[in-house]
């Protein structure tokens, strides 16, 4: 879930361009949400929900600019969508 909204119907991860990408494992490296996979010397996007929602770091990091990501005001647009069709939080008493 990412704030009450199932986090598979929120289309944020990357996409690695396979001509662009050499194998570098800058991404792989840095993800600490286990996003990417190295099968062989290429990188792959196994675990693409895991991504966390906004983040494009390992998109600036990569020295080949292999990675993409979905244009963050359209997401923002669906998330917005998706909010109205989800009910809301409970609320949980604080202590």
């Amino acid at each position: 879930m990412w704030h009450n909204i199932p986090r598979e119907r929120i289309p944020w991860f990357p996409t690695v361009d396979e001509e662009k990408c050499t194998g570098c494992r800058t991404c792989f490296e840095f993800c600490p949400h286990s996003v990417y996979e190295m099968k062989g010397d290429a990188v792959h996007v196994s675990h693409p929900y895991q991504c966390v929602v906004g983040c494009s770091n390992c998109q600036a990091l990569c020295p080949q600019g292999a990675i993409s990501f979905p244009d963050i005001r359209e997401v923002r647009t669906l998330i917005a969508g998706l909010r109205k069709d989800e009910p809301p939080e409970e609320d949980t008493p604080r202590r």
